[in-house]
């Protein structure tokens, strides 16, 4: 085990307990909440996961969740506008710690990886998670007024 798995069983370890109770319990609000967090710990651990293992695949596989993962929360907040429009989601302190996760391992793999076409590849990665979350986590709490309108 190096230092990557360890970080990974770390990040993974903290978040996934406390996504999983956010899906299983509580109102809508916080399910839309801990199921746009999966979407944000699953795919720096897969950028983690692809630096331990040394597995470039695992950074196509981050690049697709990091795309679809806020595109799945967009279309929650659009299907559930009535219901979250009386008590929308407050993460803020959630939303900014799940990007600034993001991007802190983003920008470590990036130095790690020197420049070369890889480097490029982690930087729209980091883009796409962490607009993407940001994004998403905007639609949720209402902020977006186009997403409640038909």
């Amino acid at each position: 085990m190096n230092g990557w798995i360890l970080t990974v069983t770390a990040v993974l370890g903290a978040g996934v307990g406390a996504t999983l109770w956010g899906v299983a319990t509580g109102p809508l609000r916080r399910r839309v909440v801990a199921q746009n967090l999966s979407t944000a710990l699953a795919c720096p651990a897969l950028l983690l996961l692809a630096q331990g293992y040394e597995r470039p695949a695992y950074v196509d596989l981050a690049l697709v969740l990091a795309l679809l993962g806020p595109v799945g929360t967009l279309v929650f907040a659009r299907l559930l506008a009535g219901e979250l429009a009386g008590d929308p989601p407050r993460a803020g302190a959630l939303t900014w710690s799940a990007a600034a996760l993001g991007a802190g391992v983003v920008l470590v793999l990036c130095v790690v990886e020197g420049p070369s076409r890889a480097l490029v590849k982690l930087l729209v990665v980091g883009a796409l998670l962490v607009g993407g979350n940001l994004l998403a986590s905007r639609a949720l709490s209402g902020g977006m007024t186009g997403a409640r309108r038909g």
